[in-house]
């Protein structure tokens, strides 16, 4: 019986060793398999938080009261803060979001995120800002997304960028489309659009005022287009003193602008350009006096087509430009010489001399008297063209190879000016030509003998006998002849043979009178 009890003892244990073994067993295969678990949800999650701080885009998380469940750090980064334990817990609207754009502050209940949180409403905003750690703010493009568990709301995750760059290049953009970048002010695209929208009865009556900047090409052909630039900047700055603020100031061309002038009767128009003309007498640029020609017309009828008073504000303008062609031509050149002068005294003492000889041998040619005239003039205006030079090559007497190359431009640029005004631009050929030479080794062009216009050869000869005389300051009759000798020693080669003679008999039958 004993023997039996045992046998079944010993048969119960081995059954107990052998569910414990089995039990073990199944918990380390049970335990292995929840670490395998653990370690790939781990893995998992290692992988996210590595694809959130690896994404340009802040991404943040809130529960249900707003605080902060989780940010990557681009969240941190953007936003200027260095830890996640600056967000974690807190509620991250009293931080970045607690006031507009304007500074006006914004509760959290008034805010798209709370929205989702409230009705699982998505949101994609992109007119707000998010305020830093240092108190700046920058522009955002957020979307907020509900988070859902069990089909219930949770909280809310936010991603957001930086769109502050973008927004400014966007503003460029915009700035660029309807201005001009130049003067700043609006361009021919923007005033098209502004004749369409004020074409209306309430805006009568409607004034357009056109203006046409004179003497830019002058400008630029004379003192180079930075100085031109800087002509049209300051007539444009002109238009904006002398307007008022509604008025609408554009640029539609190289030196045209349009003035539009709602609600704006004829006499009143006419008051605007009467301020411009006053604005622009008080302004010149390298000595070049300012000016514009104006002209307007208004439209007092819904019947009246706004283009048809543009075309004859532009009409109007014309003819001012026309009566004051004259003038303005006149007014320029003598501003210009007198700039010169101003640069260097010696000029004014050289023109007038040359001027008086050119007259001389003129009249002892036996030219005509308006042909003596045309001569005493270019004589005057021959060196204007060195206007352009800086005033230190002006008062050297030697000067580097680079200076002389500077110095040879005047005859070209003195063409330039002269042959813009009709008055002057019979005598632009002989300002051209008067440093050629008659073997053609003078320039600009390398004319020779014939080729050479007469004006050219007369000046040419006469500036030289006045450098020569000048040089010796009070000469005397010993000068004079080294000097006849000179020229007569480069007759044929620098100087027409036959003018010299003519020329140097001239002086000596003065002398002798």
């Amino acid at each position: 019986m004993a023997k039996k009890i045992s046998s079944a003892f010993n048969s119960m244990a081995d059954k107990m060793y052998q569910l414990v073994h089995n039990l073990e067993t199944k918990v380390k295969e049970r335990t292995s398999e929840l670490e395998r678990a653990n370690d790939a949800l781990n893995k998992t999650k290692e992988e996210l938080y590595l694809i959130l701080d690896s994404t340009a885009e802040g991404i943040f998380g809130i529960d249900l009261e707003g605080r902060c469940t989780f940010c990557n750090n681009s969240c941190i980064y953007l936003l200027g803060y260095k830890r996640q334990s600056d967000f974690l817990g807190k509620r991250i609207h009293d931080l970045i979001q607690y006031k507009s754009p304007e500074g006006e502050l914004v509760p959290f209940e008034k805010s798209k995120a709370y929205r989702t949180l409230t009705t699982g409403e998505k949101a994609h905003v992109t007119d707000e800002v998010y305020w830093k750690a240092d108190g700046t703010s920058i522009a955002v493009e957020y979307y907020s997304y509900p988070k859902y568990k069990n089909g219930e709301i949770i909280g809310a995750v936010i991603t957001f960028l930086d769109i502050t760059e973008r927004n400014k290049t966007e503003a460029q953009i915009r700035y660029l489309s309807c201005h001009d970048t130049l003067t700043g002010l609006m361009n021919r695209s923007y005033l098209e659009e502004a004749l369409i929208v004020n074409d209306k009865e309430e805006k009568l009556p409607i004034s357009i005022i056109f203006a046409d900047l004179n003497g830019l090409k002058l400008v630029n052909d004379v003192f180079g287009h930075a100085t031109g630039d800087n002509l049209i900047r300051r007539a444009g700055n002109i238009l904006k003193k002398s307007c008022r603020t509604s008025d609408i100031i554009a640029r539609v061309g190289g030196d045209e602008f349009i003035v539009l002038l709602p609600n704006t009767e004829a006499a009143a128009a006419q008051q605007i350009v009467d301020r411009i003309k006053l604005e622009l007498m008080k302004e010149t640029v390298n000595e070049v006096q300012c000016s514009m020609a104006l002209g307007f017309d208004t439209k007092i009828s819904t019947y009246q087509d706004i283009e048809k008073v543009m075309v004859n504000a532009e009409g109007e303008m014309y003819k001012e430009k026309f009566n004051l062609r004259k003038g303005f031509a006149q007014d320029t050149i003598s501003s210009l010489i007198r700039s010169l002068q101003k640069k260097s005294i010696k000029e004014k003492d050289h023109s007038e001399i040359v001027a008086k000889l050119c007259s001389d041998i003129g009249k002892a040619m036996g030219l005509p008297e308006d042909e003596v005239k045309k001569l005493s003039e270019a004589g005057y205006l021959h060196d204007i063209g060195k206007v352009a030079l800086d005033e230190a090559i002006l008062s050297k007497d030697e000067l580097n190879e680079h200076e002389k190359q500077q110095m040879r431009l005047h005859p070209v640029i003195g063409y330039r000016i002269l042959n813009l005004f009709d008055a002057t631009l019979d005598l632009a050929p002989g300002i051209y030509g008067h440093h050629e030479k008659w073997d053609g080794s003078g320039y600009p062009k390398g004319l020779k003998g014939q080729e050479i216009p007469m004006i050219s050869r007369i000046i040419s000869l006469v500036e030289s006998y006045e450098r020569r005389l000048a040089r010796h300051g009070q000469p005397d009759e010993e000068a004079i002849t080294s000097i006849f000798k000179e020229l007569r020693a480069e007759a044929g080669t620098v100087f027409d043979p036959e003018l010299v003679e003519l020329f140097i008999q001239m002086m000596q039958k003065k002398e002798r009178d």
